[in-house]
């Protein structure tokens, strides 16, 4: 059963409920009240019998006439007696006795009473008269109330199955309604498919669930799409980069292979075919360490990391490795509030990113100084590391953040191109933003900001 007709049923049901209490109240309260009414009829039929036959030596002619005409507007179906002391019937006759001693009784000693019997209502009084004491009972069918109260449930039961039929598809309209946003997400979401994992849904302005409902998928197509980014990039990086040194140790190995050489022949061939593995050996140590970044990339848990803290740390390591004055940090500007110093990151992944960049500044500019110029305020971070190097080409500081990308100025140097790429991804991954321009005097600057949201 779908939502929109569940919803409408137990709508439904909880109405259903609620209207048949409501009609409940009601028939009962009429049914009651119309007993009421007819026990009072009764009872006024049984005070005028009184009259007309006790008292009738008692009263005015004018008004034992009018006490005569309102005897004589019966009850359907009325039947009225007056019993004497030893419970025979008196003034109007009874061949056998309609009601028995016990009941006779019981009037007699409740004073009044009111009951039913099957479908007629009785009322019974103890008249105390200068003719004697009697018990005088009067007993009719309701007719007239039966039928008001047989229309009254027709009513009702017409009522009620209207009413309910009628909320079952008003209910079941208002829930189509509620639910064509979820309609609208599930149609966005057939449309995904593993060749366009970069579609996202429709999220709209509201804070309701439908909305948390499109932000969380969209969360998982993110991951998921990041994923299979991550396994093609690593087949298609992993494909071009090994093909070349597989391909050029085979080569080595067959023309050593081809016919006998010197023994210096042989070495040549040998150290050749080992900075061929070596370069193997660099490359799928790239790609693993490429495939540990993507994976923490899609899962990496951040945290407040301060980072003028991350930066001392960073350049307590260098100069411990390379000698005092080897890294310099520049603080130009802090906030008063330290608080202004945190980002949402993870420090690990962070650390990767700046020693990247710091790593590459030693290696092309021949271990000579790199400098850190760290500038924060209240809404911005800003960290510039700048080397005095060999520069980039200017038409190639698009390119070098692209993954296994080389400039054409840095084939005497060793590397495989990957880790600028990792470090853009890291970056960009905390909200970052990652520049490169030409150094002053020489060289490159690598800029990255953080700015509050």
């Amino acid at each position: 059963m779908k939502i929109r007709n569940r919803l409408a049923l137990y709508f439904t049901l909880i109405t259903a409920v609620i209207l048949l209490i409501a009609l409940s109240t009601i028939f009962f309260t009429f049914d009651s009240f119309v007993k009421t009414d007819f026990y009072s009829r009764l009872m006024d039929r049984a005070k005028i019998a009184a009259q007309l036959y006790l008292e009738a030596d008692e009263i005015s002619a004018d008004s034992l006439n009018h006490v005569q005409q309102r005897y004589v507007k019966q009850l359907t179906g009325e039947v009225t007696r007056f019993y004497d002391d030893r419970n025979a019937a008196s003034f109007i006759k009874d061949r056998q006795q309609y009601w028995t001693s016990d009941v006779i009784n019981m009037v007699r000693k409740r004073k009044q009473a009111e009951f039913t019997e099957g479908d007629r209502q009785t009322v019974g009084i103890y008249y105390n008269d200068n003719q004697g004491n009697f018990v005088i009972l009067v007993s009719a069918p309701d007719i007239q109330g039966h039928k008001r109260i047989s229309d009254l449930i027709e009513i009702m039961l017409v009522m009620f199955i209207s009413v309910i039929t009628g909320l079952f598809f008003i209910g079941r309209w208002f829930a189509k309604k509620a639910l064509e946003p979820i309609d609208n997400v599930v149609e966005q979401m057939q449309l995904v498919r593993a060749s366009n994992l970069h579609t996202r849904i429709a999220e709209g302005n509201g804070k309701d669930e439908i909305s948390m409902l499109a932000q969380n998928f969209n969360r998982l197509l993110k991951h998921l799409d990041n994923a299979f980014e991550v396994q093609q990039t690593f087949v298609t990086n992993a494909s071009h980069e090994l093909k070349t040194p597989v391909t050029s140790i085979i080569g080595g190995i067959e023309v050593a292979l081809n016919k006998a050489r010197t023994n210096e022949e042989y070495q040549q061939i040998l150290k050749s075919v080992l900075n061929d593995a070596e370069g193997l050996n660099e490359t799928i140590t790239s790609l693993m360490e490429l495939a540990q970044v993507d994976m923490s990339y899609t899962q990496a848990a951040t945290s407040p990391v301060a980072i003028d803290e991350l930066i001392w740390e960073i350049a307590d390591q260098w100069t411990n490795k390379l000698g005092k004055g080897a890294f310099v940090v520049s603080v130009r500007h802090l906030p008063d509030d330290p608080e202004k110093l945190l980002i949402p990151a993870n420090k690990a992944l962070l650390s990767i990113a700046l020693n990247n960049i710091i790593s590459n500044g030693y290696k092309f500019s021949d271990n000579r100084r790199v400098q850190c110029d760290l500038y924060a305020d209240n809404n911005r971070i800003s960290i510039t590391i700048t080397d005095s190097g060999i520069g980039i080409p200017p038409d190639e500081m698009e390119k070098i953040f692209e993954s296994f990308y080389r400039g054409t100025n840095v084939k005497n140097y060793h590397g495989s191109g990957i880790g600028l790429y990792i470090t853009s991804k890291i970056i960009s991954l905390f909200n970052g933003v990652i520049s490169v321009a030409p150094a002053t005097g020489g060289g490159s600057a690598i800029t990255i900001n953080f700015v509050r949201q």
